[in-house]
């Protein structure tokens, strides 16, 4: 009955071609047009797992409860020395801050007046009463500094040093040779900076040359890109106000705004040109398969239209697609012009045999019709089995290629006959078999038994690797991992941990709560409102007290008035000579580096004023941004809940006055088995803790669980299908066992080769479904119907060309500069191989020899052959055509 249906709808199109050519271009327009006007695409990837999930609900209520952590943008200010950095973030700062259209808030929370004021009582007892002591042993330095900050000064300073005596020159090096370093880059018109807080740490801290801004832009959600006006913002206003002339500082942007943003992006950046080229490559091979361009032509006009159908049928089911279920595209490219394929070689091979072009199209149509029936069902079950899973993102993506299967098959059986019947190909001249491969096909006969135990012996010896095969789902390992945003959040990492866990816990419970979790061994530290209150303030107080005591008045005096450039020059010369009798004819580092200094004042003594210019800024503007944060530092007072700011609080205290709980991970906070180790021991105290370590593993047991169930629906839904229509089990077995085979071997070649699957490319194993069946099930109707020498016969010519086809629109997934769009199309191409493999050489030794064809599977195959039958019986039609 399907048959019939099947050859009255071809031959009705191929009669009417005109009129069903027309509607199909109508078709194909009206929705083309409907697409472009409601494409959408959400690039949050929190959205590809249901919300429904109890942990995912814990996530999108923490999130709701404090915003400000999800729609924000960290703004990394880099420059050579920590002042400068300082100096550049506060300037960006005040300028942001100026742009309340664009932002809601910016904050520096380590350079708010809170902690320059208090910061100091964060320090631990001990090392602030070393601080302390160590201020009132240079107090008379920094008097000096103080009260005449300027080369004058500067050079006064270090002559009193020199003539003190209680310091050798050896220990005088390092700064002796860091302040000759600037001076010489000075002379060379080089960036110059010197870092008075790397002089007095001893040694360089790079985490201390970034400074971090947080940023809270007004986003425009109606963009693909809600956050693109904001950032392009920062990177203007950062080049108008001078960041990198003046204080020779970089720029880079990063946090959840930024990297979504750059989900879009990345998929974007280079899709036009690879789409080009992947088109161009996708005509060739179909023109290799054909060899007609009458019939590429028809193919691709076929293709082109069933696209734009799928498009809008999928973009009304589901709206807005996602970065997953954007690779309908390419699925359906793929899958689609294997029908067609199909269906077009088998015209050419009729056309050969049978001089009447309405017959070859009718008998194609009888011949495919049921295979292809089976291999759009089958592809559609296995993509629509992800629907019902908690994985949104690839459920989308199911719906709209399950869709796009259906399209496919019914375009291949009507708009592709009636195109081809327009554009009347000529008579094929030559049969389209392959008999370069009948020696392959006899060997297959030959060493039946031999090749299907060589298959399972190459399966059985890699299942031991499945446990070992690799899942990474933290999100940030899709993207490019050199990218600046990337650089910039890992470089914070080192200072924050990024794969931490928080709770929300009643006010009452939080102290409780938070000792259980820090007493567990995978927490290194737990944070909380209250750890923003230090501890041993009675200690620390008078210490920092005495200090303004002695220091205060003097670093808050008024500096005298700034030495006119001929006093500055004679100070040059005053310390290069001092400095060389100190030297003498000693030899050793201190010597050398007081030699080296010595001839750098000299020079620049003798240089123009504007060197000198540049001098007093390389060393007098640090040092005037240090002496402040010190004497703001020493006016500290008792930090109480009542006195932390307002914001500050915000970010730790629900609106309802639950306490926000922060747990830091022990150990390499990038590894995921320590951060899965760390969530579940997380989770076992707090069942409803979220953040970034309990939702990558969340995600990953998520995921997981939906390809496990998936897949056993698939294959169940794949069964029944097949056993409807093949009503054999031997038969159903032999076009699932091939399957099976390609996807072990697929899963354990990932594994052995250390290949991660991850959230974006493991949809290629429900490919792998679809792709696969379709090929398996091709062979097995062909060999029901009594077919032998599958590998020189047409079949295998149109699955060669099909499966090269289709690899090549997976490949240029591959060649994406999105990490998880590029391992999609590796894997996907991985899969595609085997799969044609086990199409081509497993299977056909596991059929073996045909049956016998009698009784009612007689009927069957005249019925198949009716399509072309028909034609022939109605000679005054066919004449007239």
């Amino acid at each position: 009955m399907l048959q019939a249906w099947i050859n009255r709808a071809t031959g009705f199109c191929v009669h009417y071609f005109a009129s069903v050519i027309i509607l199909g271009a109508l078709l194909a327009v009206a929705s083309a047009v409907y697409a472009t006007r409601h494409f959408a695409i959400n690039t949050d990837i929190n959205d590809l797992i249901s919300a429904k999930l109890p942990w995912r609900q814990h996530e999108i209520a923490f999130r709701s409860t404090f915003p400000q952590t999800i729609d924000l943008i960290v703004v990394d200010v880099g420059a050579a020395t920590p002042e400068a950095s300082e100096a550049a973030a506060r300037e960006l700062r005040q300028a942001l801050v100026e742009k309340k259209e664009l932002f809601r808030s910016v904050r520096d929370e380590i350079d708010s007046s809170f902690f320059r004021r208090e910061g100091l009582l964060f320090l631990p007892a001990d090392q602030l009463e070393r601080f302390t002591g160590q201020l009132g042993k240079i107090k008379p330095l920094m008097a000096g500094l103080a009260h005449d900050p300027s080369l004058r000064g500067l050079v006064g300073t270090l002559e009193e040093v020199l003539n003190y005596g209680g310091i050798s020159l050896d220990d005088m090096a390092r700064p002796l040779n860091l302040a000759a370093a600037n001076l010489e880059s000075v002379a060379q018109q080089q960036p110059a900076e010197f870092s008075w807080k790397t002089l007095l740490q001893g040694k360089e801290r790079p985490l201390e040359t970034h400074h971090y801004l947080e940023v809270w832009p007004v986003l425009d959600q109606t963009a693909l890109e809600p956050g693109g006006r904001a950032t392009a913002a920062i990177a203007e206003i950062a080049n108008q106000v001078g960041i990198k002339g003046r204080f020779g500082a970089d720029v880079n942007l990063t946090g959840p705004v930024v990297i979504s943003d750059h989900e879009f992006s990345d998929v974007q950046e280079g899709i036009v040109l690879n789409s080009v080229v992947t088109g161009a490559i996708i005509l060739t091979i179909l023109w290799l398969a054909l060899r007609s361009f009458r019939l590429v032509f028809a193919v691709a006009l076929n293709l082109a239209a069933g696209l734009a159908v799928t498009a809008a049928g999928g973009i009304l089911m589901v709206g807005a697609l996602n970065p997953i279920s954007l690779a309908f595209a390419v699925l359906f490219v793929g899958l689609g012009a294997d029908f067609a394929i199909q269906y077009t070689v088998r015209y050419r091979a009729i056309r050969h045999d049978l001089d009447d072009r309405d017959g070859a199209l009718n008998g194609a149509a009888g011949w495919v019709g049921i295979p292809l029936t089976l291999a759009a069902g089958a592809a559609a079950a296995g993509f629509l089995s992800f629907t019902p899973t908690p994985y949104t993102g690839l459920a989308q993506l199911g719906i709209i290629a399950g869709f796009g299967m259906v399209v496919a098959y019914v375009s291949s059986l009507t708009l592709l006959p009636a195109l081809i019947r327009a554009v009347n190909p000529p008579l094929e001249p030559r049969p389209l078999g392959l008999p370069a491969l009948a020696s392959t096909d006899a060997f297959l006969k030959r060493h039946r038994f031999a090749v299907i135990t060589a298959t399972v012996l190459v399966v059985a010896a890699g299942l031991p690797a499945l446990p070992k095969l690799q899942f990474n789902f933290d999100p940030l390992a899709l993207e490019n991992q050199s990218s600046p945003a990337l650089k910039s959040l890992f470089r914070l990492g080192k200072q924050v941990p990024l794969n931490t866990a928080k709770v929300l816990v009643p006010a009452g419970d939080a102290d409780a709560t938070g000792a259980k979790l820090k007493a567990l061994p995978q927490v290194a530290a737990t944070w909380t409102l209250q750890s923003f209150i230090p501890n041993e303030q009675d200690r620390k107080l008078p210490m920092i007290e005495a200090a303004e005591k002695s220091l205060g008045g003097t670093l808050r005096s008024e500096p005298q008035g700034a030495p006119s450039d001929a006093e500055n020059v004679a100070a040059l010369q005053h310390g290069a000579r001092t400095l060389q009798n100190a030297a003498g004819k000693n030899s050793g580092r201190g010597a050398d580096a007081a030699r080296r200094l010595a001839a750098a004042l000299d020079r620049l003594a003798g240089a123009d004023g504007n060197q000198r210019n540049l001098a007093t800024d390389a060393f007098i503007q640090p040092l005037k941004l240090d002496l402040g944060d010190v004497a703001q530092s020493l006016t500290a007072e008792r930090v109480t809940r009542e006195s932390l700011p307002p914001e500050l609080v915000r970010d730790w205290i629900a609106p309802d006055g639950r306490v926000r709980i922060d747990i830091w991970p022990k150990g390499d906070a990038n590894d995921i088995a320590s951060i899965r180790r760390f969530a579940r021991a997380v989770l076992s105290v707090e069942p409803g803790a979220t953040g970034e370590a309990v939702g990558s593993t969340e995600w990953g047991d998520t995921i997981v669980r939906a390809f496990a169930e998936a897949a056993g629906l698939a294959l169940l839904s794949i069964f029944v299908l097949l056993w409807i229509v093949l009503r054999r089990l031997t038969d159903v077995l032999v076009t699932l066992i091939p399957l099976l085979v390609a996807g072990l071997v697929t899963l354990e070649i990932c594994a052995l080769a250390k290949f991660q699957l991850n959230y974006a490319n493991i949809i290629a194993l429900p490919v792998l479904l679809g792709i696969g069946v379709a090929f398996k099930i091709y062979y097995v109707t062909a060999w029901r119907r009594g077919q032998t020498d599958f590998l020189e016969s047409v079949l295998t010519r149109a699955v060669f060309y099909s499966t090269l086809l289709t690899a090549t629109a997976f490949g240029s997934l591959w060649l994406s500069n999105q990490p998880g769009i590029s391992s999609m199309g590796k894997l996907l191409a991985l899969c595609l191989a085997c799969t044609l493999a086990s199409a081509t050489l497993f299977q056909p030794a596991l059929m073996g020899e045909p049956r016998r064809v009698k009784g009612d599977a007689a009927k069957s195959i005249e019925s198949v052959r009716g399509g072309a039958q028909h034609v022939l019986r109605r000679p005054a039609v066919a004449a007239d055509r």
